[in-house]
């Protein structure tokens, strides 16, 4: 496969991670460890049928067990920051900032063997950050203490994904496939945390399962696979460039669904993670 077809095939994920605020928002209450764990194990039978249709099962027993430790922790790690901070602060605000991780892996890719960092990279940042900051404020009206949590978990989310895309490049020999390891591992970790920390909350609608089976099928299923191909074999400061279409579109969706309310501080925020994103690639593609 080339480079620019797997490119393209992982931007197939970032169009899916669209909807993830979204079905998160549907699924509730269900609480975020018992949602980490049903939607893995659908993410994770997903796995399993990409593994039986491309025949890698083979190529899956000899992937070192570090591997899939690493891949199940990122994962779990990440998906448990970002369902619960969508608890904990309003969707669109905490997606946002979440968000950021498309800008810290043009960043990060700037420290991999044979990359530079450069001002550029800098300057984006200052601009993604500051889109987060503008959140955060409520646009310069004070800090909301109501939902400071929320935000912080969703910030720590952004490095977690960014560090799991960007060290997967080190990977690269594991297949594709190996991801329904991860998301099976990380559905078995979430269970008994769940039964310990939390209290079982089902959906009580058709609207809540639909959201969680929308969760495992597309932007906790298919999408990791799409963009473990990305990130392997493709471009992947350009697939971070792209990536930043995903805040955009998440909030649209949101919008659009009538969970978030159109208003100047979210379009600014948008606009300033996105441009800080889009210098940050500038200054790649010019040291290539």
């Amino acid at each position: 496969m080339n480079r620019a077809k797997a490119t393209g095939i992982g931007f197939i994920a970032v169009l899916l991670w669209a909807l993830l605020a979204l079905f998160t928002v549907g699924s509730a209450p269900t609480p975020p460890l018992l949602l980490n764990t049903l939607s893995f194990g659908i993410g994770g039978i997903v796995g399993l049928v990409w593994a039986w249709i491309t025949g890698s099962f083979d190529e899956m027993r000899k992937v070192p067990f570090k591997v899939y430790i690493f891949g199940a922790l990122g994962l779990f790690a990440y998906h448990l920051l970002y369902f619960s901070a969508l608890r904990l602060a309003p969707a669109a605000e905490a997606g946002l900032i979440a968000y950021l991780w498309p800008l810290l892996i043009v960043v990060f890719s700037g420290l991999l063997p044979s990359e530079q960092l450069r001002s550029g990279h800098v300057i984006g940042a200052l601009l993604g950050f500051g889109g987060a900051a503008l959140i955060i404020t409520g646009g310069g009206t004070g800090l909301s203490g109501d939902y400071i949590m929320g935000y912080l978990l969703a910030l720590l989310a952004a490095f977690t994904w960014a560090g799991y895309s960007v060290l997967s490049r080190l990977v690269g020999t594991a297949p594709t496939a190996s991801v329904a390891v991860f998301c099976l591992a990380t559905a078995a970790l979430s269970l008994p945390l769940h039964l310990i920390f939390e209290d079982t909350v089902l959906p009580s609608t058709a609207l809540g399962w639909a959201s969680i089976a929308g969760l495992g099928l597309g932007p906790v299923g298919f999408a990791f696979y799409v963009w473990d191909i990305g990130c392997k074999q493709g471009d992947i400061q350009l697939l971070g460039t792209s990536s930043y279409a995903a805040p955009l579109l998440s909030t649209l969706a949101l919008i659009i669904a009538g969970v978030a309310t159109p208003s100047l501080t979210l379009l600014w925020a948008a606009l300033l993670v996105a441009g800080g994103a889009l210098i940050a690639a500038r200054a790649s593609f010019s040291s290539n």
